[in-house]
């Protein structure tokens, strides 16, 4: 996979792909660390109700467009080699990984600073929508359509 970010459909696209696509890019010898970060589905939400599933959704190709550019801009900082990010989309269920992502540079300090960034920025302006089922204690189940940016949700 050549793409340095996007939105892809849930088991389409592994942490495997992703450590498979920084090692190809032609200035990898540069690099000397790698950040991560995995967005993984939990099994609480903000107001402590358990969460069953979570249902992710996406603008695809305005998504696509608006990852792309989040890396493009954060690989032109000085010392960085490589950043991607990969939101996946579908039907999730607690413990799973529901996006990736990486940034590769020279040094570690400018490698946490960036990858803070790309996660920051990918919360608030891809056009990703996420559904939650909840139940309560009495063992009742809701849906709603809840925001990235109403708070740190993953």
């Amino acid at each position: 996979m050549t793409h340095h970010a996007g939105v892809h459909d849930k088991g389409k696209f592994s942490l495997n792909d992703l450590m498979d696509s920084i090692r190809k890019n032609e200035n990898y010898t540069k690099t000397g660390a790698i950040g991560l970060f995995i967005g993984v589905a939990r099994g609480e939400n903000n107001e402590g109700e358990k969460v069953q599933k979570l249902t992710l959704e996406a603008y695809q190709e305005k998504a696509n467009e608006v990852l792309e550019k989040i890396c493009d801009d954060l690989q032109q900082k000085s010392g960085i080699v490589d950043v991607q990010i990969h939101h996946l989309l579908g039907e999730f269920y607690v413990g799973e990984d529901m996006v990736y992502v990486s940034v590769a540079g020279s040094h570690r300090p400018e490698v946490f600073e960036v990858l803070r960034e790309a996660v920051e920025r990918y919360k608030y302006e891809a056009p990703v929508f996420k559904k939650e089922q909840t139940i309560d204690a009495t063992g009742a189940k809701t849906a709603s359509w809840v925001s990235e940016k109403q708070g740190d949700n993953q």
